[in-house]
């Protein structure tokens, strides 16, 4: 090549780097300058469910979220430098341990980013959910009650004498006051003594949060709560929240501060369903096939920790579709399979029980905790408490490497109750008299026919005190010199929060379902890993499949409550927690006839 071109090629670049550079690291420099450009919108006024809910197959995450859902998208909000502020819509009411989950996150997130919170009207739990937040906000003429806790305990007693209908219920433990709501007319002095620490218990927990979040003393708080009523205005002035904003009001006051150009993503975080071309029809028909070919199982190579949620009450054997919808719970065929198939996969290194119940069958609670105990043998598992893990729920948990509870998490009731109700007064009264036939000498030992017998009553404590016995063992067992006082000094149906079992020595640790799996994460030395949800949450669309088939003649019939069921409507629109209150008593009666005995706590709400 000529030597002038050469040089004129050389020129020519040289000049071109020279000219261009200051553009390139303008731009550079611009990008560094880059403002956040999005204010996550999380909200909180639908229900939180402590298991996984399912992805649609169309629409991706709809309806209910569940708890770590929740959670990991504020996480990933405080983490996401495209991500400016975070706005909280509404006021969830969740069981008390959630509301402790819920309220440090939005803490954590708080210290990284402003959090704003906005709510039409605020309780006083849902207050210490969002008091961690940058401000507060209550639109104007909101109301706030910060008033603090209330709850009731149920006795039937008067109305069961108003019928004619004999409670007969054993219990093993003073405290095990489960059967009380059929037996007394009010509490026994035990349950008002154990009423007493669990709610001063619940109650310090509450306060505890609102004074971390206000960043105020707890005599301070107590000042707010023994006033109680606040309108949105007076609220402020009393530096229980920070603004009166309309939404709108909101809206423009983040705009100013974090730039008009900010967008508004309310999915933040969430899983979006498929991209359908409405146009194409063989695009609808592919994805109609997808769906019913259900969803793909990708093998990964990663090293994973599998959370197994022991959700609601527990029941014997496997779940069973019903027109009547009764079949939500833990049931233990479902956690058993889920334990031994953990154990099977080798990319499963530990394993997380959520345990959110407040028991049921004590069988049942036996075949999960021997499935715990043989996975076990080749994977740690640790145990994660949600709202309560009492009764069966500690059953199952009390063996595990490992127990995290919430402050406020409702644990412990180390009892057994059985018992019936004999309504042979009740019919004879409406002029309806039934003829016993039978055959062999125990073969209405649980009839409603009659009462127990003295003999009756004894062996059936016997068998009560035995399945006592074996309850204790694997506390006093799984909790090996841990315990601070004799196992009969704990057991008997006490109840306790999660803090006060801490101090007992029933669990090990107060802390979150996230703590659970960093503990095990670090416990195991794990880098690259991943969580799996084991058995995966099923869409609405492989359920729809599911209940296409005909039913089974055993299928479950729990909700078939009989006059109960009419009355219902019209009492719920008159006390609506109440009623709710009186529908778990009888769900319990009907789960009393087909497990005979009991691992369950007392019906308890918290208004």
């Amino acid at each position: 090549m000529d030597f002038r071109i050469r040089t004129l090629i050389t020129t020519f670049s040289l000049l071109s780097v020279t000219l261009l550079t200051p553009c390139f690291a303008q731009e550079k420099d611009k990008d560094d300058k880059k403002e956040p450009g999005t204010v996550a919108v999380f909200d909180l006024g639908g229900a939180i469910t402590d298991k996984p809910t399912p992805d649609d197959p169309i629409f991706g995450s709809i309806g209910n979220e569940s708890l770590r859902s929740f959670t990991g998208r504020l996480k990933k909000a405080s983490e996401d430098e495209d991500v400016a502020a975070v706005v909280l819509l509404g006021a969830s009411s969740v069981g008390h341990a959630q509301s402790e989950e819920i309220a440090e996150a939005i803490r954590e997130t708080a210290a990284k980013k402003p959090v704003y919170a906005h709510a039409d009207s605020l309780k006083t739990a849902p207050y210490a959910t969002l008091s961690g937040a940058t401000k507060i906000c209550v639109s104007p003429t909101g109301d706030v009650w910060i008033n603090g806790i209330y709850g009731e305990q149920m006795y039937l007693r008067g109305l069961l004498d108003m019928l004619q209908v004999q409670p007969d219920f054993l219990t093993c433990g003073d405290y095990k006051s489960a059967a009380e709501m059929f037996m007394r007319k009010g509490p026994s002095e035990q349950s008002q003594e154990m009423s007493k620490w669990l709610y001063d218990g619940i109650y310090a927990g509450l306060k505890s949060s609102i004074s971390q979040g206000r960043k105020v003393d707890d005599a301070q708080v107590e000042r707010w709560i023994n006033k109680g009523l606040y309108s949105a205005e007076t609220a402020k002035e009393a530096g229980l929240t920070d603004e009166v904003f309309t939404r709108e009001q909101l809206t423009s006051f983040i705009k100013k501060t974090h730039g008009v150009t900010v967008k508004f993503d309310k999915k933040y975080g969430k899983k979006t369903g498929k991209e359908i071309d409405l146009n194409n029809p063989f695009a609808a028909l592919q994805l109609w096939a997808e769906i019913l070919a259900g969803p793909k199982q990708r093998r990964s190579t990663k090293d994973a920790i599998a959370i197994v949620h022991i959700d609601g009450a527990i029941y014997l054997g496997k779940k069973q579709a019903s027109p009547f919808g009764a079949t939500e719970g833990a049931f233990s065929e479902e956690i058993r399979k889920a334990l031994d198939s953990i154990a099977a996969e080798p990319r499963i290194r530990g394993v997380i029980l959520r345990v959110n119940s407040p028991g049921g069958s004590a069988t049942a609670s036996e075949i999960m905790l021997q499935a715990i105990t043989e996975l076990q043998e080749k994977k740690p598992v640790v145990v994660s408490m949600g709202n309560y893990a009492a009764s069966g729920g500690y059953y199952v948990s009390c063996r595990a490497n490992r127990i995290f509870a919430n402050p406020s998490t409702i644990t412990g009731s180390i009892g057994v109750v059985a018992g019936k109700l004999a309504t042979a007064k009740l019919w004879n009264r409406v002029g309806i008299n039934f003829e016993p036939i039978k055959r062999g000498d125990k073969a209405d030992l649980l009839h409603s026919s009659k009462p127990f017998s003295d003999e009756d009553r004894d062996e059936l404590q016997g068998w009560m005190d035995s399945i006592y016995g074996v309850f204790k063992g694997h506390v006093t067992a799984g909790r090996e010199g841990k315990l601070s006082k004799d196992i009969d000094e704990i057991a008997g149906g006490r109840v306790y929060t999660g803090a006060q079992a801490l101090e007992l020595g029933l669990v090990d640790e107060l802390g979150s379902l996230d703590d659970a799996i960093d503990y095990l994460v670090k416990d195991l030395e794990l880098k690259d890993y991943e969580i799996r949800t084991v058995p995966r949450a099923k869409n609405f669309m492989e359920v729809l499949v599911e209940d296409l088939a005909p039913p089974k003649k055993d299928d479950d019939k729990r909700l078939s409550l009989g006059i109960w069921s009419a009355l219902a409507p019209t009492l719920q629109q008159l006390d609506p927690l109440r009623v709710e209150m009186v529908q778990e008593a009888l769900l319990q009666l009907d789960f009393l006839a087909e497990e005979r005995v009991m691992l369950t706590i007392p019906v308890i709400r918290f208004h």
